[in-house]
């Protein structure tokens, strides 16, 4: 597991040495080739390891159980996202058959490698914990994950534990914990205060923005990188925005749509490491790959597009 620790540093190493060509605004911004711009990236606060602001998530999108179409389309999806400069992949135990799909894909594809793999445990048997991870790894088909969370702060106390040994003895790099729907935020905060985690990983959009008043606070405090899910609320958000018109300032921040209008929004907040779209549809993930690219929204701009969008829902 030492060496599966070590190849993980030297991916690290390489992705580092990508992206000297320079920084913008004191975060790192590893150059890639997509309409002559540079990839948005932010550094993880315990490490300064820099990742794309876009990420994949597999919530629901990715549970296409043994369909042969349906997992090709995965690994297309998974392509795409690579090709534009992604890393970060998050799934959990709870999503199905997404983790199967993912190995599928990364095999597929021949990113085993590349991927920064982000999964989470999730059951109340803390003795079954090192089992399901270790199971998840081999659906992944990966030397080790990146990155393990505890899912929706299922038997937290328990969990962490053994995740702070699995990173010290080099078999996960990252330590996490999660929850959605804006639940339990009094108790994730109290977490927060107290353990050292890498990660934390909540909902945040630009109408549901309750996270801004501690948790994103706490965060950027206590040096904690932030995982943001339901950017659309589970599409629900892009629904209600459709067929409304874009702001003719959305040119500025270099937004030709809605998805990468709420992308931006979450992404540009101080606090906030990467946000995770789950898709399963090719143009979904270049839409919401376009956001990692271009300008980001000042402190001014994101009143002016809250304020906006207020006004047209």
């Amino acid at each position: 597991m030492k060496n599966q620790y070590n190849q993980s540093r030297r991916r690290f190493m390489q992705f580092l040495a990508l992206g000297m060509s320079g920084s913008v605004g004191g975060l790192f911004n590893p150059r890639f080739s997509q309409a002559n711009s540079t990839l948005i990236s932010k550094p993880i606060p315990s490490s300064n390891e820099p990742i794309p602001v876009i990420g994949l998530g597999s919530s629901r999108t990715f549970n296409v159980g043994d369909d042969p179409v349906a997992l090709d389309n995965v690994a297309k999806v998974m392509q795409h996202f690579f090709n534009a400069g992604g890393r970060m992949i998050d799934s959990s135990p709870m999503y199905g058959s997404s983790q199967p799909a993912i190995g599928y894909g990364l095999n597929k594809i021949a990113k085993t490698k590349d991927v920064f793999a982000v999964d989470k445990v999730w059951t109340w048997d803390a003795e079954m914990g090192t089992e399901q991870m270790e199971q998840s790894r081999q659906y992944w088909n990966i030397d080790a994950f990146d990155l393990m969370q505890v899912h929706n702060l299922v038997e937290w106390e328990h969990h962490l534990e053994t995740l702070y040994e699995m990173k010290q003895q080099g078999k996960i790099r990252y330590v996490g914990i999660t929850t959605s729907h804006g639940r339990r935020h009094d108790e994730l905060e109290d977490i927060m205060k107290t353990e050292p985690l890498d990660f934390v990983q909540f909902s945040y959009n630009i109408v549901d923005r309750e996270a801004e008043r501690r948790l994103l606070t706490l965060a950027k405090k206590r040096g904690i990188a932030v995982i943001i899910n339901r950017p659309f609320q589970r599409g629900d958000l892009i629904d209600e925005l459709e067929g409304k018109p874009l702001p003719k300032w959305a040119k500025d921040i270099d937004c030709k749509n809605w998805p990468q209008f709420l992308l931006k929004f979450v992404v540009s907040h101080p606090a906030v490491t990467c946000a995770i779209p789950a898709t399963s549809q090719l143009e979904h993930v270049k839409e919401n790959m376009a956001a990692c690219y271009g300008a980001l929204p000042d402190k001014a701009m994101r009143t002016r597009m809250i304020d906006y969008v207020e006004k047209i829902i």
